[in-house]
This record gives structure tokens, C-alpha cells and sequence, in this order.
């Protein structure tokens, strides 16, 4: 029987504890979407979890869904998340960076008057994209997605390459691994979801077809870094930027079965949905459990009473913790010693400064 404090191994890296801190967009990058010694002071704060994953973090210019997020494709930002993942690791941290290209959940208003990229420009749904700027002055809201346009067969191979050469720098700068993005209705889940992919070649049809996009960007990075420190979200379920999976079972049954052919370090499991009352992660389980053996992270408004009982139950390995994360950098050892747990304010939770972001306080 596992306990949330119990060290546990991810391919060949030795972790603490079972507590993840889950990747969570702040936008709070700095100029050019270069991470800033702010982001590092967040980070470290919170270098106590068993696995740090960053937050969502941009493979290349085209790809925007929340202003003043961080990016990985320019020298700058590779030197600027340099500095972070030293400061976390001088801390005894670990960190994977998540890579992420947001697809068809942009707007031309971020992306310099380009259309979004997406599998197959699919735009009768655009009101319910969570599209995220920041104003003039300084408020943070969200603003309308515009139009996509289908990827033709050579773009989709340069998207794949950006990944590749993400994960490059990642490893280079010494990020201790990397999650593959394919939650949340961003390009991967895009290319997954027979509604939002309706392309007529070996992109689209067939889930295998489906797949090929994820298959594609997994082998890439695997040849760059060891395949288990890569790890890869899905949430089948997800609502979140409207997917819309009629079949998710076996979409995701395919999935499993490639990520465990892969033998990639994790799958992280984000039941997207428990925010909102109706938690999934059960149903996720069955799905993706009789086909992939290797390590689980649970993640999506999970409580710790919770995530207690599916470690004890042996159903996943980890958990990751997002909104307790904002208000408790040190929620390891508040969990440790069942200290109250702070509640965050949402209004810090997106843009801004220093306040709502490492201004909380440890538990005395």
C-alpha cells in the first residue's frame, strides 16, 4: 500500500514522494516569452514535490492560446528556462517541461495576423475556445478565437520537428524530462478526435490514422532523450476547448496501447471535467489501465483525502495537485503534517506580477 509520501522511480530518476505539482498556465513569462527570474522564484518555492511539471510551454511561434505564456523555440527563452531549472535543481527539484502547441485554440490577434493552424479547420465552435490575453492595462481576460485553417502534410511534418527540437533544448538545458501536451483539445487531442479531424489522409479516418500525429512527435523526441523521460497527458473526457470524442474509448484504447509500445516514463491521466462535478477519472481507468502497465499520474480537482485512497487502492502511482499548488508551495510537508491547506484567490491566477503567484506564505 503506497502512501502520497512515498519515493517511487520514473524510468531511472529517483522521485521523493508521489506528489506532482501539475503543469498550470500563469502567464507570467516575460518579454518575447522568455521565463524570468520571477518564474524561477516560483518553481523553487515549490521544489519539494516529488516531480515538478512545468507549465504549458509554446514549441513554436504559432502556436498562442494564453498571452505571455513561455516558449522553448527562440535562444532566449531556451537561456531564460536555463536559469530555472538550475535554481530548481540547486533546490533538489525535478522538473519535466511540458511542450504544447494550442492548434486551432488561438487567435490572429496573437499570432500576428496568422491563422491558426489546425488538423482540419474545423470553426463552428469558436465562442467555446478558451482563448486568454492580456490588455493594456494589465487585466487578464479572455478574448474571441478566430478561424483556423486545415495543416497541409508538409506543415504537420515541421510542427512535429519543432517538438523534436523542443525537446532538444529541454534536454539540453537539463530539464529532467518532458510531457507531450495531448489534453485539453490542443493540437494532439485535435488530430485524435474524429470530429475536429476530418482529413482524408494518413492524418485522418481510421484511429490509427488518428494517431499518427502523437506517434510521430513521441518517436521524435524519443530519439533525443531516453523514451522513459517522456511522459504524455490525454484526457479523454475533456470538454475543455470542445473536442468532442464520440468514441473515447477507443480512441484511447489505441492510445494506451501505443504509449505502452513506446514504454514512455508516464501517462498522465487529466480528468479535466472533476472542476466541474462530474469527475471522469474512474471511467479514464478503465479505459487506459488493461492496456498500459507502466506509471499513472492522476490529476483534476482530486482532494488529498482522495488522492489518498487511489494510492492506497494501487489505481495510479502519483497525483498531481494544481489549484492546492498556488496557495501551498509547501504543500508536501503541509500534507505531512496535515496542516490546513490554503485556499488561492482566482483573480492572481493568470497574469500579473508577484501577487497571487509566490506571495503566499508557508505554513508556520
Amino acid at each position: 500500500m503506497s502512501t502520497l509520501l512515498d519515493p517511487i522511480r520514473i524510468g531511472d530518476l529517483e522521485l521523493a514522494n508521489r506528489i506532482v505539482m501539475a503543469p498550470m498556465t500563469r502567464s507570467r513569462a516575460g518579454d518575447a516569452d522568455v521565463p524570468t527570474n520571477l518564474n524561477g522564484d516560483y518553481y523553487v518555492q515549490r521544489a519539494s514535490a516529488g516531480l515538478i511539471i512545468s507549465e504549458a510551454t509554446n514549441v513554436s511561434r504559432w502556436s498562442n492560446a494564453f498571452e505571455r505564456a513561455p516558449g522553448i523555440y527562440t535562444d532566449a527563452q531556451v537561456q531564460g528556462w536555463k536559469s530555472v531549472v538550475s535554481r530548481i535543481h540547486d533546490a533538489g527539484g525535478l522538473i519535466f517541461l511540458q511542450l504544447w502547441h494550442s492548434g486551432r485554440i488561438s487567435s490572429r490577434a496573437l499570432l500576428d495576423g496568422r491563422q491558426p493552424l489546425s488538423p482540419s479547420g474545423v470553426n463552428d465552435d469558436l465562442e467555446k475556445l478558451q482563448v486568454w490575453a492580456q490588455l493594456a492595462n494589465g487585466a487578464y481576460t479572455k478574448i474571441h478565437a478566430t478561424s483556423s485553417r486545415a495543416m497541409t502534410t508538409a506543415e504537420i511534418a515541421e510542427v512535429i520537428q519543432e517538438y523534436r527540437l523542443a525537446a532538444e533544448h529541454a534536454w539540453h538545458v537539463g530539464f529532467d524530462g518532458v510531457e507531450i501536451h495531448s489534453a485539453n483539445g490542443y493540437l494532439p487531442h485535435q488530430f485524435l478526435s474524429p470530429t475536429i479531424n476530418q482529413r482524408d489522409d494518413e492524418y485522418g479516418g481510421s484511429v490509427e490514422n488518428r494517431a499518427r500525429f502523437l506517434e510521430q512527435i513521441i518517436r521524435n523526441v524519443s530519439e533525443v532523450m531516453p523514451a522513459n523521460r517522456v511522459g504524455v497527458r490525454i484526457s479523454p473526457f475533456a470538454d475543455y476547448n470542445n473536442v468532442r470524442d464520440p468514441d473515447p474509448g477507443a480512441t484511447y484504447a489505441y492510445v494506451a496501447d501505443m504509449l505502452e509500445r513506446f514504454k514512455v516514463g508516464y501517462t498522465h491521466l487529466a480528468d479535466t471535467n472533476g472542476w466541474s462535478g462530474t469527475p471522469d477519472l474512474p471511467k479514464i481507468l478503465d479505459i487506459v489501465r488493461p492496456h498500459f502497465s507502466g506509471t499513472l499520474i492522476a490529476n483534476g480537482g482530486i482532494s488529498v483525502h482522495q488522492a489518498r485512497q487511489l494510492l492506497e487502492n494501487g489505481r495510479v502511482d502519483l497525483v498531481a495537485f494544481g489549484r492546492l499548488y498556488i496557495s501551498n508551495p509547501d504543500l508536501v510537508s503541509r500534507i505531512g503534517k496535515d496542516a490546513p491547506l490554503a485556499e488561492s484567490d482566482p483573480h492572481g491566477w493568470y497574469g500579473g506580477d508577484e501577487v497571487g503567484y509566490t506571495d503566499y506564505p508557508p505554513h508556520e
